[in-house]
């Protein structure tokens, strides 16, 4: 058997292997150790191995599942080895074979995912200066691929993506760029053979080439995507036949943001890398799980398409009219995660419980389809096409399965009576068991005459007739004797055995009767597996649409007008998130942005909502441009191309980076990136490093992208020296929010006003901390001496001027003193003896002077 063993060990060295050992899947040597740590289960030993104990440790098969999504959360991939083999017939170890591999990213049972998050895996190939990504979710059958030209672009799609799995050829240095990544495993050079990725790509969905889908340019992507359905189909052990289609992205469709970006920005993760209190969690009032994976993926990759964007505002119009998205709501609830169960289906690996779920949503169909005519709306027109109905899967499911089935088939009770009459005589030789040996018990009580005659039945020797030692003596002559015990004797009679034989036969005969009934819906779904996916993506879809019209109504958000002009106009606008948790009333304002004037200065004391303001406008322009109605009175907003952000403080200890180093970083990625069509948040730039310099970087950056770049742009900053650049630049306009000083503290009124702020009240802030009382006055006083000394304004293209002391450049090349000049004129082979000597003396009176 351990030979068995560690062949088998031989083909998946790095992979925990779940042997399975009758009622346990075990683990030995060191995958024991590894899985004893990480599952918190006892490590025994069995067996030696070059005289040393075998270490062991196992799970009951029957409770594998939470343990195997225990080791697959904390990264690892269990290999999962059953038996095919029958124990009664085998000779020598019982035959096994490799099932399946369970990966992070290659997860499709619905113990291992997470309902809301998509579990992604992704491949990546680099050739000629191309980066080739392809991502597929297993557990629904999404497939595509892109490429990218530079490796800022690379990590930006990681951070979208978030991927549970990343693949990479482990020849080149993606394992460096990546290195902070979870789920990093590297593959052969050779399955990312560009001819053999292809070939497996058209086998994959029956077609001559790929020209159909948009990609034979791609070369880089089809590498990558080679690669990745080759891992899936060996982990899964399975052709995938839920994978049908192959989708191309553009990054020129979407608006584009970076990593820092969907950070600050709190989309579906909050900065401290929860889930509460983030765009998503004010947004997500869906049905189905899979809408609200829909949800995250329409607010990571918004749309530049107009033409898309106003589809989707008008099915949101339409459902809000009449109300008609809480009657869609109320029938799409019963519709559970069509998507994932379909894929479970293809693999062969849906469980009772799914088909019962699949039932139960064939049967809402109907009445979905109702609720969705007559429409005026041409996108919930094409919905209502996609979902299609399927009457005969339905009543085949219904008289099928019963109500509130067993999780697994293993043990029988799923198909319903009345559906196949060979399982149905077969059980009822098996349920009618009971009312027989009673009768047989009744018989032969009255035939012996003895009254205490039991019939009963034992798992190791089967039916039987047990009496007392001493009325054994006085049996008929056809019992035969079949065990003793200390104070009776069992027996059995022709008859007994022969219907024994009937009845435990018929058990077994109606288990494997019931597997293969099973089996059969199975493969009836997968012959319809195409327009059940179209339906399932649809529905999801329908489902989102009606979430965001739910929460345009509760929420009192507006549909923006879209246009292509350079443009962000924003009447009333309201921060989504804030506006949820706060008790207290928000303060809406209003915000413009156009060709003619591109960038605002904002001013105003810390905790004034500066920040607020900023990132209210950038979840509004995406709202917008996923479809959404935005929380606003009125807006207008221009397809942007990219949103920037440079806000908060975070250092990057792991890659070596201070947090004015990490600023830097995504200042210069905004510099280098940003365009006219561009949004651009920015605040307290150069705060990391001392004033002057930190002064002389807001005011060049923010005059950069003033004159040069021309984008979109708020700057919120201290540096009141940045006030004057309105007078000096055109497009730009100072703003600032109100505060109200009363007595030493501070009332902070959130209201965005015209012109810069006279103060930053930084002392009141840190009164309101809680700083104590002598450190505030202290600063006070060295506040008043601070502001006598004052600084000139500089001019445009002038960098701010200091007064006092020069503080030193640690980078610039020190300039030569007085003395090193007068020293290198000197020529000492044309020196008299007393030249040189007044030559010294005027060096040591130069070097004392310095």
């Amino acid at each position: 058997m351990m030979q068995q063993y560690l062949r088998i060990k031989a083909e998946h060295p790095h992979q925990l292997l779940f042997y399975r050992m009758g009622d346990f899947y075990e683990l030995f040597y060191n995958d024991a150790k590894r899985a004893a740590q990480l599952l918190d289960i006892s490590l025994t030993a069995r067996g030696k191995s070059d005289g040393h104990p075998i270490p062991m440790a196992g799970v009951p098969y029957h409770a594998a599942e939470g343990y195997i999504a225990k080791l697959v959360r904390q990264g690892e991939s269990v290999v999962i080895c059953e038996q095919v083999g029958d124990p009664a017939t085998s000779k020598g170890p019982v035959d096994r074979q490799v099932a399946r591999i369970v990966t992070p990213g290659t997860l499709t049972d619905e113990a291992f995912l997470e309902a809301k998050t998509d579990s992604l895996l992704v491949a990546i190939y680099v050739l000629q200066q191309r980066y080739g990504l392809a991502q597929l979710d297993l557990s629904s059958g999404r497939f595509s691929l892109l490429e990218l030209v530079s490796e800022n672009e690379l990590l930006a799609e990681i951070e979208r993506l978030q991927p549970a799995e990343i693949l990479f050829d482990d020849n080149n240095l993606l394992a460096s760029l990546l290195k902070q990544r979870k789920g990093l495993h590297s593959q052969p050079p050779w399955y990312f053979e560009s001819e053999a990725a292809e070939r497996l790509l058209c086998q994959q969905f029956n077609v001559a080439n790929l020209e159909g889908f948009g990609c034979t340019h791609l070369t880089a992507a089809i590498a990558a995507a080679g690669c990745l359905l080759q891992y899936a189909r060996d982990t899964q052990r399975s052709n995938l036949p839920h994978i049908r289609r192959l989708q191309v992205e553009d990054r020129s469709e979407a608006l584009q943001m970076d990593a820092a970006t969907r950070r600050n920005l709190e989309l579906d993760t909050n900065l401290n890398g929860g889930r509460e209190n983030t765009l998503a969690s004010v947004l997500d009032r869906t049905q189905t799980a899979m809408g609200s994976r829909l949800l995250k993926r329409w607010l990571h990759r918004p749309l530049r398409d107009l033409t898309r964007l106003e589809l989707r505002q008008d099915a949101i119009r339409w459902l809000l009219e009449d109300y008609r998205h809480e009657t869609l709501a109320c029938s799409l609830k019963p519709i559970g995660d069509c998507e994932r169960i379909l894929s479970r289906v293809a693999l062969r690996s849906a469980r009772p419980r799914d088909l019962e779920r699949l039932r139960d949503a064939l049967n809402a169909l109907p009445g979905i389809q109702q609720g969705l005519k007559p429409t005026d709306s041409v996108r919930i027109e094409s919905l209502s096409e996609e979902i299609a109905e399927f009457p005969d899967l339905a009543n085949l499911l219904q008289r099928a399965i019963i109500d509130s089935p067993p999780v697994v088939i293993r043990d029988g009770g799923v198909i319903a009576n009345g559906y196949d009459a060979e399982l149905d005589e077969l059980r009822g030789l098996s349920e009618n068991a009971g009312e027989y040996l009673l009768e047989l018990e009744q018989r032969e009580r009255q035939r012996t005459g003895i009254s205490t005659l039991k019939v009963g039945y034992n798992r190791v020797h089967g039916y039987y007739i047990e009496l007392s030692r001493s009325q054994s003596d006085t049996v008929p002559g056809d019992y035969i004797r079949r065990q003793t015990l200390k104070n009776a004797e069992r027996f059995i009679t022709p008859e007994l055995k022969t219907f024994e034989d009937k009845a435990l036969s018929a058990k077994g005969r109606a288990l494997a009767r019931e597997k293969q009934l099973y089996d059969a819906l199975l493969e009836t779904l997968a012959d319809q597996l195409a327009p059940l996916q179209m339906s399932a993506s649809a529905l999801a879809e329908l489902d989102l649409l009606c979430c965001l019209a739910e929460r345009a109504e509760s929420l009192n958000y507006v549909r923006p007008q879209l246009t292509q002009d350079i443009l962000i106009d924003i009447q009333g606008g309201r921060h989504p998130v804030v506006e949820e948790v706060n008790d207290t009333p928000f303060v809406a304002n209003d915000l413009h942005l156009d060709n003619e004037q591109h960038m605002l200065i904002i001013t105003g004391p810390n905790m004034g909502g500066k920040s607020t303001y900023m990132r209210q406008t950038a979840l509004i322009t995406l709202m917008a441009q996923m479809g959404s109605y935005v929380p606003a009175t009125i807006a207008r907003i221009g397809l942007t191309d990219r949103i920037f952000t440079r806000m908060g403080s975070s250092d990057d200890l792991a890659g070596g980076r201070s947090t004015f180093m990490v600023e830097m970083h995504e200042t210069a990625n905004i510099l280098h990136n940003a365009t006219p069509r561009s949004l651009v948040l920015m605040d307290e730039v150069g705060r990391g490093t001392s004033t002057f310099d930190g002064l002389s970087l807001a005011w060049s950056c923010a005059e950069h992208l003033a004159t040069e770049i021309k984008a979109m742009v708020l700057f919120a900053t201290h540096y009141f020296e940045l006030t004057t650049l309105p007078e000096r630049i055109q497009g730009i306009r100072n703003v600032h929010l109100t505060a109200i000083e009363h007595h030493d503290s501070i009332v902070f009124m959130h209201e965005v006003r015209e012109g810069a702020a006279n103060q930053s009240y930084g002392l009141q802030v840190a009164q309101l901390a809680g700083v104590p009382s002598e450190v505030i006055h202290r600063a006070r006083e060295k506040l008043v001496q601070l502001e006598q000394d004052t600084r000139p304004v500089p001019k445009h293209n002038e960098t701010p001027k200091q007064t006092g002391p020069v503080q030193p450049d640690m980078f610039a090349s020190p300039q030569p003193s007085a003395a090193e000049i007068k020293l290198k004129s000197l020529c000492p082979d044309e020196m008299t003896p007393k030249q040189a000597l007044e030559a010294l003396y005027q060096l040591q009176a130069l070097q004392q002077a310095k």
